[in-house]
């Protein structure tokens, strides 16, 4: 929400019928991004049945009457820290690290197999036949 909303909003002394995904953003304190998630999580009903490319627009009596539910909140709160607890699991395939980063430096190095550098070293290397 930009400084002239704000402003208009105060002089009129409510908030819009409608929130716009940035204004309810701004009304739960979370990103912009956030929002898609709670939707896909069914905790927030976009008004009417728009498509999934248009605008979504959220009913703010509604918000305000949810925002008002302790454990409402907390729902909000476990479904936006298990989804990117997820995703960010998905960015690095370790899910232990080592705690002293000086651990993996004194780690031995591994020797190098002997054999042809083919994965798999039990096959014989192919030589090619040169052409006649």
């Amino acid at each position: 929400m930009n400084d002239e909303q704000k402003q208009f909003f105060s002089l009129v002394g409510q908030p819009p019928a409608r929130l716009t995904v940035e204004q309810l953003a701004c009304l739960l304190n979370c990103q912009p991004y956030d929002v898609p998630i709670l939707v896909s999580a069914r905790l927030l009903k976009p008004l009417g049945n728009p498509m999934p490319s248009s605008r979504k627009y959220f009913a703010t009596v509604e918000i305000l009457e949810l925002m008002r539910d302790r454990a409402w909140l907390a729902r909000v709160t476990t479904a936006l820290q298990q989804y990117w607890l997820r995703r960010n699991g998905r960015k690095n395939p370790r899910s232990e690290e080592p705690a002293n980063t000086f651990q993996t430096l004194e780690a031995p190095l591994a020797q190098p197999q002997a054999g042809n550098g083919r994965r798999n070293p039990s096959h014989p290397a192919k030589t090619r036949q040169p052409y006649a």
